[in-house]
């Protein structure tokens, strides 16, 4: 009996996930408990952080000595692979404020997973990027990437999952909007959220789904 390898995606919250296949433990961006969650002691193979911005780089509490990425290339560690590409900086910003955007390989699912967006792509950064399985975009606003700029996002890509991140949650202490003008906007208003999803290349949905996750992090 053939036995189906899962690769679960937990959202912790924020710009945080926590990938996990078989082998292998994946965080990203992850957050200190100053922003209202608590991240806990998590262990991971990988971290991949898109920022420099406290909010997304706080590795000081992920156990287990993992490797991270932090800057634009392509890397191999552990089974995973990662490709990272910087995005266009917004007028004004400094190189300090600049945003990677990876897609990180588990399983034979390509998770691509935008930062703290807060410009459109170009075609070059899409192709290098893609192809994608498996879409988390940030929605929250306040600096980040417009609506409308993440409609096309998606259209550029063409996941077959997308999962927004980086909105107003319960606890969280940011200046950030909630996620229903996003759900709006993609005609699920009344979309549930659940606490992670399995993903395998065989059951990927065969059309876009949007998928809500709850954060996984108490409240600090």
């Amino acid at each position: 009996k053939r036995i189906i390898i899962l690769m679960e995606i937990i959202w912790l919250g924020h710009s945080c996930f926590r990938l996990r296949s078989q082998e292998t433990v994946v965080i990203t961006d992850p957050f200190p408990d100053s922003i209202g969650l608590a991240f806990e002691n998590r262990p991971a193979s990988v971290v991949t952080v898109s920022n420099n911005n406290t909010n997304h780089n706080h590795i000081d509490d992920v156990s287990g000595n993992p490797k991270m990425f932090s800057a634009p290339g392509e890397y191999e560690y552990s089974g995973v692979s990662v490709k990272g590409v910087m995005t266009p900086l917004a007028d004004p910003s400094s190189r300090e404020e600049r945003n990677v955007a990876f897609t990180i390989t588990l399983d034979g699912i390509n998770i691509c997973h935008l930062g703290k967006l807060a410009t459109p792509l170009t075609t070059s950064i899409v192709d290098e990027l893609g192809p994608v399985d498996v879409l988390l975009v940030p929605v929250g606003g306040h600096g980040l990437i417009e609506l409308n700029g993440i409609q096309q996002i998606m259209q550029d890509f063409d996941p077959k999952i997308v999962i927004p991140m980086q909105y107003k949650t319960q606890g969280l202490q940011l200046d950030l909007d909630p996620v229903d003008a996003f759900l709006t906007m993609q005609s699920s208003p009344d979309l549930q959220n659940q606490p992670r999803i399995s993903v395998t290349p065989t059951n990927l949905p065969p059309t876009l789904t949007i998928s809500l996750l709850s954060p996984q992090s108490r409240a600090s």
